[in-house]
């Protein structure tokens, strides 16, 4: 059975796992208490970031790379266009940007805004890093103006992705969406793999109801 290491961006492999049906379980690992503690994931992942993954002999970082090797592995599945598909370039685009573009950049608007000493929240680095969010925001609205989902009329692991990063910046960045986003976000909350995926997350529904009942 696929394991899987830690909520966060583990979030993104949860979702995919439901959404194409394959067992598995989540290992929570606790960030805050200190990795350093918990032998059994620094023997999966040294660097001791999440998410991680166990399949069989393979382990695997990185939250994109796990979903690619998860749909090579497990597909073929409507979750990633073929090559030969019109649809390919939009998703295989939007896949990467959701964590390159737009979550790597927030990652570090979250910390300056939540975790930085009170002088250092409001740095030059971080306003710089919500500059990189917002340009690379232009171009997922920009596209769900032309289609629901971002690679076209159907939903794939490209909106797993960027859902992801929407919902990072709005809970814990304080991002004000716009309209076509909050549109987009109701339609791939509406999923049943999200909702089941939620489910699992136990630490992240309650993280995300908190923020947005606040």
């Amino acid at each position: 059975m696929i394991t899987v290491y830690g909520e966060g961006r583990g979030f993104r492999v949860v979702w995919l796992l439901e959404e194409m049906g394959l067992a598995y379980r989540l290992r929570p690992v606790d960030l805050l208490a200190g990795v350093e503690k918990d032998t059994e994931f620094l023997a999966i992942n040294p660097a001791g970031f999440i998410p991680a993954i166990r399949d069989g002999d393979v382990t695997m970082v990185e939250s994109i790379a796990i979903m690619e090797y998860l749909m090579a592995r497990y597909g073929p599945t409507p979750l990633a266009p073929e090559s030969s598909d019109l649809a390919f370039p939009a998703y295989q685009q939007f896949l990467h940007l959701g964590e390159a573009g737009l979550a790597a950049s927030i990652y570090f608007v979250v910390g300056a805004r939540n975790f930085a000493p009170e002088s250092a929240r409001q740095n030059w680095s971080a306003d710089q890093a919500l500059s990189v969010f917002e340009s690379r925001l232009g171009l997922v609205t920009r596209q769900l103006r032309r289609t629901p989902f971002l690679a076209g009329d159907r939903f794939t692991a490209a909106d797993i992705s960027v859902t992801y990063a929407l919902e990072l910046a709005q809970a814990s960045a304080g991002v004000t969406l716009g309209d076509i986003e909050l549109s987009y976000l109701a339609r791939t909350n509406a999923r049943e793999g999200y909702q089941r995926a939620m489910d699992t997350c136990e630490a992240r529904k309650a993280y995300l109801a908190k923020a947005r009942n606040s």
